[in-house]
């Protein structure tokens, strides 16, 4: 077991320096001189050379990795050029708005779909099984933003249960914050439910033709132990690592559904920053999302071997 999570951590490590030089290479191949991008076309030289100087860019390439890298590992990730504040604390409130929607929404959906899943599979081709398949499949074929509308339509406009517009963070109003993402949260729990029946009943199917479980029933165990003890451990571990994809890509790309509904998450401030070319905001949203997403599917590699032992004897 500490073999398996030493190699997996180091291979995490590795894959968290290739993140830091991807999003600095990329941030340094977007045509234009970033010093002319960020003050303007009204900048005089003077003002040019003092924020080359300021950030590096007069200096090469691997030096200006080293500037950054070394900033970026003391918490310092420059200063918004739209704003004037400071980015770190900026985009960690915004990814904290993102975070608390997608958290939410995620276990809604595995709360909901693996159980639906599951029975599904146990009822293969019944009226269980039909009902299961044809919602998840009506879930995966609506867009999230469509639905999102349709959301505040009935219970924003015509009902008037929850506000249309603005955001209460937590600290400020609970129950308030609570009215301004329990739509959001819906919607993306909603959508998110259709893939995840698939993928549980599909590994379901599949553990349940195995023959453990068929000697488990000839020695005479209850249905419902087999099911829990046998099946869904060994079912559950396919579905845990597109929990992990989920929850990555969502924290990252939910900018569509934070632009519906107005919310000031952090995949809209990344949208806003690329058109105000905010270069620091963009580079630190970018590093944050793809950080996230590493250290999620790590937490999800270091869970497999509760859910399959045979992962740590490989």
């Amino acid at each position: 077991m500490f073999r398996y999570f030493l190699r997996r951590t180091s291979m995490t490590a590795v894959t968290l320096s290739l993140v830091g030089i991807a999003v600095f290479l990329i941030m340094r191949m977007i045509p234009g001189d970033p010093a002319s991008l960020m003050l303007g076309e009204s900048a005089t030289d003077a003002q040019l050379e003092i924020l080359r100087s300021r950030w590096g860019l007069d200096q090469p390439l691997p030096i200006q990795f080293g500037y950054w890298l070394a900033s970026v590992l003391s918490g310092d990730f420059g200063i918004s050029t739209r704003t004037g504040q400071v980015v770190l604390p900026l985009i960690l409130d915004r990814f904290a708005v993102t975070a608390s929607i997608v958290v939410l929404a995620v276990f809604i959906a595995v709360a909901i779909a693996v159980p639906a899943g599951m029975i599904a599979a146990w009822r293969q081709n019944s009226l269980i099984d039909i009902v299961a398949v044809s919602v998840a499949t009506l879930l995966l074929s609506i867009p999230s933003f469509w639905l999102g509308l349709i959301m505040l339509l009935i219970f924003g406009l015509k009902l008037g249960w929850v506000p249309v517009l603005g955001f209460v963070g937590f600290d400020e109003n609970l129950l308030r914050a609570a009215s301004f993402i329990i739509l959001p949260v819906i919607t993306l729990a909603l959508i998110e439910t259709g893939v995840l029946i698939r993928m549980a009943r599909a590994s379901t199917i599949e553990v349940l033709r195995l023959e453990y479980v068929t000697h488990a029933r000839a020695k005479g165990v209850p249905e419902w132990r087999v099911l829990l003890r046998h099946v869904f451990p060994n079912a559950f571990a396919p579905t845990l690592t597109l929990i992990g994809l989920m929850l990555g890509n969502l924290l990252g790309g939910i900018a569509v559904l934070e632009t519906v509904f107005t919310l000031p998450g952090i995949g809209r401030l990344l949208v806003e920053s690329i058109f105000a070319r905010d270069y620091p905001v963009v580079q630190g949203c970018l590093l944050l999302t793809a950080t996230v997403f590493v250290l999620i599917n790590l937490v999800v590699d270091l869970l497999y071997p509760v859910f399959d032992p045979r992962i740590t004897v490989e």
